[in-house]
């Protein structure tokens, strides 16, 4: 009976060991936590100088895990002085940001990061419904549903031919899509056939969209470069009476100051010296790209007649002189367009860009301008786009890491980013062929077929029925 009952004290006493042991234990993990959140510090015993440094050579792609440390992390990573560190310090890192279009109407933007090939889903676009547009003072539809694939840009203008319902029966249509100041912007289209001048803003530091400052007028289709920091805005549509209506002007938008101001209107000097009142009533002015180069901004224009676009050159920005003068002639003619007129093109280490689709069925080739003599050359090699005629949007360009890509989507549906490298510098201007490089320094996975050597795939996703709408590149 006595080794019974010691046997009985014994585990109670153990029992009791036990629970002082996890009360204890559970102390001093309270204390713990108190401390980190009680602590000013980010990182106790050192100064929040030298932590804030620490934090800034920090990947972003481990930012979203750093916030849950404590408060004073997510402070510290939420706040503008982290972002200003990192640019004086060089680490800032570039992502891609890429928006498709998925069932029918729905934007969906998702982010790249080309380093840890990692992808993050950004959030949805603000749902401006219609009792909370007419609140804020305009129209409401969805903001997704007023951005279109710029692309059924020649349905929409078939109202300039005598189609005035046109718009009524289109869903969503027109926004432009820029990048300044580490930010993404959706600027104006139309919403219930009406061009509005409404700009949302998508923060990625906070991860969230806010609407800024309105442009002066209500516009479509208009195109967005950056210049000194600012993002400007050239031409587009609105609807009047007889349809819709080119427009000359241009605004540029100051991140610093949060405001617009006005740009000398475009000319459209070739619109100007049509030989008949009847074609300047049938062909259209409107600007089909817009491009940061040389320090001046450079606008491709065409005349638009259903269901052709007629090149007729361009016009060039210099905010020196605030005025504009006509594009060089053989940068105007040999720029390539892609379907409805659009024309894309992208800066690499100070070299314009552009794509040319009109190679084969399924390759295209790449194209940069040789502002020396005036003209556009092809670099070696084909790009391979599967199904180039069969999408409304085949293909993007960017230019980020010092290299150009081309973002497009293969047989099974799966986007993928497209990279690139120039075997030399361009320094053989007068050649009329420049080759890329055969082997790429980045682990990478290789494309089958003849030009495997030549492109390789940093980043692929799958997409499903989504359509490529539009890409920006934001370095923070």
């Amino acid at each position: 009976m006595g080794s019974i009952l010691s046997i009985n004290n014994s585990k109670a006493s153990s029992s009791r060991l036990c629970d002082i042991s996890q009360i204890e234990s559970c102390k001093r993990q309270r204390t713990s936590l108190s401390f980190w959140e009680d602590d000013s510090r980010l990182i106790p015993s050192l100064p929040d100088e030298l932590s804030l440094q620490i934090l800034a050579h920090l990947p972003r792609i481990y930012y979203l895990n750093a916030k849950l440390v404590s408060r004073s992390w997510k402070a510290a990573i939420l706040s503008t002085e982290l972002y200003r560190l990192r640019k004086e310090l060089g680490t800032t890192e570039e992502y891609l940001y890429i928006l498709t279009k998925v069932d029918g109407d729905k934007l969906v933007w998702n982010a790249l990061d080309p380093v840890s090939r990692k992808w993050q889903r950004l959030p949805p676009m603000p749902n401006v419904g219609i009792d909370d547009g007419s609140k804020r003072g305009f129209p409401g539809l969805k903001v997704w549903n007023m951005v279109g694939s710029g692309i059924r840009i020649a349905e929409a203008i078939r109202g300039w031919l005598g189609r005035k319902d046109a718009l009524d029966q289109i869903p969503f249509c027109g926004c432009a899509i820029g990048a300044v100041d580490g930010s993404l912007y959706v600027l104006g289209g139309f919403r219930r056939a009406v061009s509005v001048s409404s700009v949302w803003r998508y923060d990625p530091v906070l991860n969230t969209w806010s609407e800024v400052s309105p442009m002066s007028t209500g516009r479509a289709y208009c195109k967005t470069g950056v210049l000194n920091n600012k993002l400007y805005v050239v031409g587009g549509v609105s609807r009047g009476r007889g349809g819709l209506s080119p427009l000359q002007s241009a605004e540029v938008f100051d991140p610093c100051t949060g405001l617009w101001s006005e740009v000398p209107s475009m000319p459209f000097s070739k619109a100007q010296v049509l030989p008949t009142a009847f074609l300047a009533d049938l062909l259209k002015p409107i600007a089909t790209g817009m491009t940061s180069y040389r320090g001046k901004l450079y606008v491709p224009q065409s005349l638009y007649c259903w269901p052709f676009f007629v090149d007729v050159g361009g016009e060039v920005f210099d905010p020196e002189t605030n005025s504009w003068v006509e594009m060089p002639m053989g940068m105007g003619e040999g720029w390539p367009a892609r379907q409805a007129g659009t024309k894309l093109s992208v800066i690499v280490d100070g070299n314009l860009y552009a794509l040319d689709p009109s190679s084969s069925l399924d390759s295209a080739r790449i194209k940069f301008y040789d502002h020396r003599d005036d003209t556009w050359k092809v670099v070696e090699g084909d790009v391979p786009i599967p199904g180039l005629t069969d999408s409304e949007s085949p293909y993007l360009l960017a230019g980020f890491l010092g290299k150009l890509h081309v973002i497009t989507k293969d047989a099974n549906q799966n986007i993928l980013v497209l990279q690139a490298d120039w075997r030399n510098q361009l320094t053989s201007q007068s050649a009329s062929c420049v080759s890329l490089d055969e082997s790429s320094r980045e682990p990478s996975r290789s494309l089958a077929g003849s030009e495997a050597n030549l492109w390789n795939v940093i980043g692929n996703r799958s997409a499903g029925s989504a359509e490529l709408v539009s890409c920006q590149i934001l370095d923070i």
